[in-house]
């Protein structure tokens, strides 16, 4: 839906505030993308970020929206009795439950780095979802990772997940598969226009992740190229990071 596209910070901002769009809406989703897949959504993460298996872990989320995720997140780390820390607008923020345990910070990350100090060489989980794109668009994504590197204590896991890589979705809809999967959801017999050649300008590639992985491992983390799970909405053109603080 073009409602949902070349959105930044201050636009879900407004639209937490619009009662006229549902809770996936809010942060940027056709009710189609997310419902009845959250909880699936939500194995993958806890199955890559095991540290949420763990009692007594120090979690953050950077961008959790108001939709059902931030939710479960919240439910999980009650029951293992964490700290939470919840990082987004302060409009979507008061969507979100207040729990013993839960943190809300509310501002844009990376630039509340001040307010994150007392946290640096804390958090053993960081979840970034579904975010990652608008951070490499309004803000350094570079500081974005150092910051979180700083944060992430030893043994500490960050999940940059649900990754949209325009490489990877090229590459999709080149194949046999994607042009079925087109053809089907279009309701069209045309073939997908793929231009591998084309530079898209504020659009996240492989050269992109690639260098996500390179500077994480060269500030002494391991990191990882993940595939989603099949049963995810966008696994087929979507990808995460992990990155681990030995």
């Amino acid at each position: 839906m073009a409602v949902f596209d070349d959105i930044g910070y201050e636009d879900f901002r407004r639209m937490a505030m619009d009662e006229s769009l549902s809770a996936h809406e809010k942060i940027g989703f056709p009710d189609a993308y997310r419902d009845a897949h959250e909880a699936a959504i939500f194995a993958d993460i806890a199955s890559k970020l095991s540290n949420l298996s763990r009692p007594g872990q120090n979690v953050l989320d950077i961008g959790p929206g108001c939709a059902g995720l931030p939710r479960l997140l919240i439910d999980a780390c009650q029951q293992r009795a964490h700290s939470l820390v919840l990082v987004d607008s302060p409009e979507m923020l008061a969507h979100l439950p207040d729990a013993s345990g839960v943190i809300k910070l509310p501002g844009f990350y990376p630039d509340c780095d001040t307010e994150l100090q007392p946290w640096l060489g804390r958090f053993d989980a960081i979840l970034c979802y579904s975010v990652f794109q608008y951070i490499f668009v309004e803000a350094s994504f570079w500081k974005f990772l150092d910051l979180s590197i700083q944060l992430l204590a030893p043994g500490g896991q960050m999940l940059i997940g649900d990754i949209p890589n325009v490489s990877k979705r090229k590459r999709f809809f080149a194949s046999e598969t994607g042009i079925r999967f087109h053809q089907e959801f279009m309701q069209t017999t045309e073939v997908p226009d793929v231009d591998f050649l084309a530079v898209e300008s504020g659009k996240i590639d492989d050269a992109v992740i690639l260098g996500v992985i390179m500077r994480a491992r060269a500030q002494g983390c391991d990191a990882y190229w993940l595939p989603q799970g099949a049963a995810l909405p966008m696994a087929n053109r979507r990808e995460d990071v992990l990155i681990v603080k030995p």
